[in-house]
Parts: C-alpha cells; structure tokens; sequence
C-alpha cells in the first residue's frame, strides 16, 4: 500500500501562552488516576510540592516538569506543551519521514514488516494513518475496498468501519466497532484534532448491535478480529508496537499493528499449507 503521512498538530506558544503548567500537569495527574501522593512517590518529591506546582504557588524547574511529564506516561508531543507553558524550550523535535536522519526508523520498520510474513502487519501514524504496510495486509485487508478508502493518507480506522471498506466483511462488526470507536474517544479526549474522524466513524452504519461496553464472554481471552475471506473466515488477534526509546516526535507516535492467527486453520491458510 502506498505511503502516507500527515503531520500531527504542531504545539505552539500562542497555543499555551494562556495556560500555566500546574493545571496542565493536574489534568494529567486526573486522567491517569493517580493521587497527588502517588505521584508524589513516584517522583522522589513531597505531595506538598506537587501540590505547589498544580496550584501555581510554585514554578518547576525544566527537569521537574519532564519528570513528573515521565511518571504520568506524557506522550513527547503533549511533554512539549507542558514545557512551553511553564516557560522552556521543546526538547523533542519533529523530522519527516523523508528527512535522512530517520533512515534507520524507516529501515527498522520495512524490517518488522518483511519479518511478520506470511501474517498481515501495517505501521501507521498517530492518526493511524498508513505509513507501510506487507504483502499480505494489502491483499487479505483491502479485498473488495473502494478506491477511495485506499488514496493516501489510508486511514486504517475508515478503512475498517467504512461500508466500503473492511466492515461488511467483518463477522464480529459491533464488537469490533466498539473496541476500535472506545479507543479512538479516549484519545480524542487528549486529542481535539481526532474528533472529526471520531465523529465521522460513529455516523458509519453498522447492522450489528455495538455492545456500550466490551464485556468479556466466560471463556473469551482476547477479541479477535473474524474477517470473511472468499468462502473462509479468518480470525486474527492484534498487537501493537512502538518505538519506546524513540526521541523524535515522528518516529515516537509510530504503530505497528501486528495480526496473527487466531486459530489453527487461519494459521496453515496464510503459510499455504
């Protein structure tokens, strides 16, 4: 499949200019449940302290932000903000992926891709948006896609959920529907740039009941992803990769979804036998 990047939002000053950091890192401290006390312990400070930076009575060092950024699991780009609101310079920067220097990410991710053969993998962006994706994905994944769903950027979420995409040949549509549209509202909560497509991929139809929570059957480990192949179905479980020690914006929000057999008849169709 074709490449295909956009950019995420870029942080700005104007931005943040209005907004200090100790509300910023509260709202973080909230989402990630933790107590002022745990993070407290977490960041080797007293609570007292983290409770003068939220407030504002006081101002956190660089190192002090990035620490406390690092405990509640900040992605970079939202790292970036927290320190423009408490006065400092970005440290993490943005390449494209043309750019010479992210030679190696690109090779590392062609690398993933020929070693997951003979089973489907695709590496996508933060809007999961394809980058690359293997032989197999493009010809299990796309079978039967309009055109249109397959112009980069491909969207792997549209291509999934759109009714000219994957969706009528999904068996287990609701449940699948409701595991990928709960993930992308939880990130478009983090994310305003992510609620038009949230709001477009719930106005999809979807003949399958969408259950408003995932609740697991008593046998059930995992959801699989039951995919109408020809006369077959095919059942996939997914996992997600990054790159944890990355230190570009870029390379720090590329996914790579892996697909493998849920099954063995899955197993011998893709490896031929």
């Amino acid at each position: 499949m074709g490449a295909g990047h956009r950019e995420g939002a870029k942080v700005t000053a104007e931005a943040v200019e209005r907004t200090q950091v100790g509300p910023l890192l509260a709202q973080w401290r909230r989402r990630r449940g933790v107590s002022q006390l745990e993070l407290s312990h977490l960041a080797g400070v007293s609570a007292r302290h983290v409770g003068f930076v939220e407030t504002g009575r006081s101002q956190p060092s660089r190192e002090m932000v990035l620490r406390l950024a690092e405990h509640l699991d900040v992605p970079p780009r939202e790292r970036n903000a927290l320190l423009l609101a408490a006065g400092y310079a970005p440290v993490y920067h943005e390449k494209p992926l043309d750019d010479p220097a992210m030679r190696p990410v690109l090779d590392a991710v062609r690398r993933v891709l020929r070693g997951h053969h003979p089973y489907p993998a695709v590496v996508m962006d933060g809007r999961r948006d394809v980058i690359a994706s293997n032989e197999p994905f493009d010809r299990l994944f796309t079978e039967g896609v309009a055109a249109h769903l397959l112009r980069p950027p491909v969207n792997v979420l549209r291509l999934a959920l759109h009714p000219d995409g994957m969706a009528p040949r999904i068996v287990n549509l609701g449940r699948w529907r409701g595991k990928l549209l709960t993930g992308l509202a939880r990130r478009s909560a983090l994310d305003g740039n992510l609620r038009p497509l949230y709001e477009e991929l719930l106005g999809y139809p979807c003949e399958q009941p969408v259950p408003e929570a995932d609740i697991p059957g008593p046998d059930e480990i995992m959801l699989p992803l039951e995919l109408r192949c020809g006369e077959r179905v095919l059942s996939f479980l997914a996992t997600f990769t990054t790159f944890g020690t990355a230190r570009d914006l870029t390379s720090s929000e590329l996914i790579i979804e892996s697909f493998f057999p849920a099954d063995d008849d899955t197993a011998a169709y893709l490896s031929g036998s």
